[in-house]
């Protein structure tokens, strides 16, 4: 029988560390912290999810929601729950994940917080494939999606080919990532002063980041997106933390320092494209997510699963803020997080310039 050997140990940041033992020798440590705080997350994602599931122009009390999910539920509250509000929900939660944990990576990969998709130009690009669709071919929501998912795939490429001098450096990388921000947004706001009114409206609620309308054929190919993604990435949770302390030591202790770069980096890059293509360019979730995960698990390295959780609550809770406070005038998810995580950015280069890093 596998026997538990809670020794306590300290952390670089002094919190404590415990560690786990088996009979056969197998040992894994972990942090308490940082397992309260994403089991803290999962149960707020869970509540702010339930409550979203009834709120709308018919409201559902909770314990109807919980009777329906559970197979319960009378045929009006399993039509309304299961075919028109879940399938939001899902791919709200699935986004959210998507767009924190791409967050972290870049954050991590690049030494820098600001590091994030939206800010380094890869949500934009993704925007200039799903413009084009639109704009030019008058594409269905299917093609629309394909070509968000090009337009962050070739804009991915693009950046990580720029900014390449002899290996990948972080601050090389989000300048060059700000740089293709500004220029593919100028040719968003191309695409949309040649498009048809009608295009152009279309354009205009896509690109705001929204959750409205969405059903379980977008569910599923973001699902398996982050099936095959999110498991690939946190197994490489350990050499992204060596490459945290610099290629150098990175190097040192045995990581291939590019190889682990471009195969982290080439997962963020789908993890924004395939939410972009699901839910629309949402703002500010990955540059956010990451942060808060880092302050309140007060842990060092990238925090990837506090992150991937922090952003599904994050959305979650943006959105069921957007239907509820706002009440008729309900507004799309992504000016919500638009607002906070402007906020939250100017707070952030506040505290950056305090500390003498900009």
């Amino acid at each position: 029988m596998a026997e538990q050997d809670a020794k306590k140990d300290r952390s670089r940041t002094g919190a404590p560390v415990r560690a786990l033992r088996t009979a056969g020798g197998l040992s894994v440590r972990f942090e308490l912290r940082p397992l309260i705080v994403v089991a803290a997350l999962l149960v707020v994602a869970f509540v702010a999810s339930v409550v979203l599931i009834g709120t709308g122009d018919f409201r559902i009390p909770v314990p109807d929601v919980l009777n329906t999910l559970m197979g319960n539920g009378t045929a009006a509250h399993e039509f309304i729950i299961n075919d028109l509000r879940l399938p939001r929900v899902v791919v709200g939660l699935l986004v959210g994940a998507a767009l924190g944990l791409s967050g972290a990576l870049f954050q991590s990969v690049t030494r820098n917080p600001l590091g994030s998709p939206d800010i380094i130009g890869f949500g934009q690009g993704s925007t200039v494939g799903a413009l084009v669709v639109i704009v030019l071919f008058q594409g269905s929501a299917e093609a629309v999606a394909l070509g968000s998912l090009a337009g962050g795939l070739v804009t991915g490429v693009l950046i990580y080919l720029l900014a390449w001098k002899r290996g990948i450096h972080g601050y090389r990388l989000v300048l060059v990532g700000i740089g293709a921000a500004a220029v593919l947004t100028a040719a968003n706001g191309y695409l949309l002063t040649k498009a048809q009114i009608v295009d152009a409206a279309r354009a205009v609620v896509w690109i705001t980041g929204s959750l409205n309308g969405r059903g379980w054929e977008q569910v599923g190919p973001l699902f398996w997106f982050c099936l095959i993604l999110m498991p690939l990435v946190l197994a490489y949770a350990r050499p992204l933390r060596m490459l945290e302390m610099g290629d150098d030591v990175a190097y040192a202790l045995g990581v291939r320092v590019e190889r682990t770069r471009l195969v982290l980096m080439t997962a963020a890059v789908l993890l924004t494209a395939a939410a972009t293509a699901a839910a629309g360019p949402v703002a500010f979730v990955s540059l956010t997510a990451p942060q808060l995960a880092r302050r309140l698990t007060r842990s060092p390295g990238p925090n990837l699963m506090a992150s991937m959780v922090m952003g599904a609550t994050l959305l979650i809770a943006a959105d069921l803020g957007a239907q509820r406070v706002f009440g008729a005038d309900q507004l799309p998810v992504g000016v919500v997080t638009g607002v906070l995580g402007g906020g939250y950015l100017l707070w952030l280069l506040a505290a950056e310039r305090k500390a003498g890093r900009v």
